[in-house]
């Protein structure tokens, strides 16, 4: 302990010392800069951003690119010591320094930052669904291996229909449309980071009646403001899958990570390989489409269903769920954390664990999701009204009786009861003793699709800005 104690001693009389003058040469500034981003990763911004100013007197005027990496360097030091004006300063100096010497890659980069600093960075998606409108707004930075959401407005449009009236008119879509785009307006987001899409649900409902499916597009494109916004019409499941995956899971985890949702009307999800192929799984079973199949055009009461539940789940799971997962290949089975999305998931991580509110990502065990089928059967009253005096935070326990709530008003006790079965069948058949699994759910996961369309838009925008060799501005 000693000798730890003294060794750190000397280090930071060595910091002290570099950081008490200027540095002399652009090659003791390089060094400083170098130390400086040490200390960053340390969480010392303050130390670092001392060394930092006194190298950048050898560089400026004198070499270009390190007066550029120095700035940048200082305009994250400042931003990571909750100084946006002067990372704000900084980082445009360093975007300026990268355009002049035609380091178009840097230069993209450092734009980005000033706009994720700035607050605009923002992206927006309209789903139309069967018979609502769903936009969302938020930015997204990474966190604990998954993408934490800044949600800045979500709206629903429910019971909206999409069937012309007499006038042959679709009034009640393109009404929904303008609601969202005039949430959209406010917050001064780039067409480019729009996104518009009918989800499969809707996409397959449409293709029964072609003439409708034209005019609902025909009507809803008359009314977007201006033809850089585009509505896409060829989100099919497995492309769903795709994008829940990449904008639920980063591509940092994606060797050792698969994603599943659990959604309404169908269980999809899927891995990516190393050359970033996407393989998909999906089966069209959700928790709406589960619930109807053991009614099976019957009200059922309650004892009455939990049984038929055991029984339906059970077959379902038997003969579709674990040939599938077994016929996938060895890439989703040698993955050892799947992410999971859906309202089931997000039920059992509210009501088992409400102090963890908020959290972007919480894991869930196979005794998690024994205890919650258990009070789902048993206890669902005592199950959706959990005890929070144990949570000491008001500020948390706050937002934990709002989500609470919202569960309580968006998943019902039939719909619990199948998803708990559902989800335990699924849990067991892909964790076995040989390779057991991580669940992990990811919060927000269903917007998931939006961030994926975003994420594709800013590799694109990337790959672009190289090829022309231009800077990437808005």
């Amino acid at each position: 302990m000693k000798r730890f104690f003294s060794l750190s001693c000397l280090f930071l009389i060595g910091i002290y010392s570099a950081s008490a003058q200027r540095a002399t040469s652009v090659v003791q500034a390089i060094r400083y800069t170098k130390l400086a981003n040490t200390l960053r990763a340390l969480d010392k911004p303050q130390d670092a951003i001392n060394l930092l100013e006194r190298a950048l007197p050898a560089v400026r005027g004198v070499n270009p690119y390190w007066e550029a990496v120095t700035c940048e360097s200082l305009g994250l030091a400042y931003y990571e010591n909750n100084n946006s004006e002067n990372a704000d300063y900084y980082l445009k100096i360093a975007r300026s320094r990268y355009e002049k010497l035609r380091y178009v890659a840097s230069a993209w980069g450092v734009n980005e930052l000033i706009r994720d600093i700035s607050g605009k960075n923002l992206y927006a998606g309209i789903q139309f669904g069967a018979s609502d409108v769903k936009l969302a707004i938020f930015k997204t930075r990474y966190e604990s291996d998954f993408y934490e959401k800044d949600i800045k407005t979500r709206v629903e449009v429910p019971n909206v229909s999409f069937v012309a009236d007499a006038n042959k008119s679709i009034k009640p879509g393109t009404d929904a449309l303008k609601v969202c785009l005039d949430s959209i307006n406010r917050y001064n987001i780039p067409n480019e980071r729009i996104f518009i899409v009918f989800s499969n649900e809707m996409k397959e409902g449409l293709a029964k009646t072609p003439a409708t499916k034209k005019m609902l597009y025909d009507q809803l494109s008359r009314a977007l403001p201006n033809g850089s916004l585009r509505i896409d019409t060829t989100l099919s499941i497995d492309r769903e899958a795709e994008l829940f995956t990449v904008g639920s899971i980063p591509r940092k985890v994606w060797p050792t990570t698969s994603s599943l949702n659990i959604g309404s009307d169908a269980t999809l999800g899927g891995y990516f390989d190393t050359d970033k192929t996407f393989h998909p799984i999906e089966m069209p079973v959700g928790v709406t489409t589960l619930v109807s199949q053991i009614e099976n055009k019957r009200s059922l009461n309650g004892d009455a269903f939990r049984k038929e539940a055991q029984r339906v789940i059970k077959g379902i799971a038997d003969t579709e769920l674990a040939p599938r997962f077994k016929t996938s290949g060895t890439g989703l089975q040698q993955r050892r954390t799947v992410g999971l999305g859906g309202d089931v998931a997000w039920a059992l991580v509210t009501y088992l664990h409400p102090e963890k509110t908020g959290l972007t990502a919480v894991a869930i065990s196979l005794d998690d999701i024994e205890r919650f089928k258990k009070m789902v059967m048993d206890d669902y009253n005592d199950l959706t009204h959990p005890n929070l005096k144990e949570i000491t935070d008001a500020g948390i326990r706050s937002k934990a009786e709002q989500e609470i709530a919202t569960v309580r008003d968006q998943v019902s006790e039939k719909q619990l009861i199948a998803g708990a079965l559902w989800l335990e069948s699924i849990m067991k058949i892909y964790s076995t003793p040989s390779a057991p699994k991580r669940f992990v759910f990811i919060r927000n996961s269903d917007i998931g699709w939006v961030t994926g369309k975003f994420l594709e838009t800013i590799s694109g925008e990337y790959e672009s800005t190289i090829a022309k060799g231009a800077l990437y501005t808005r």
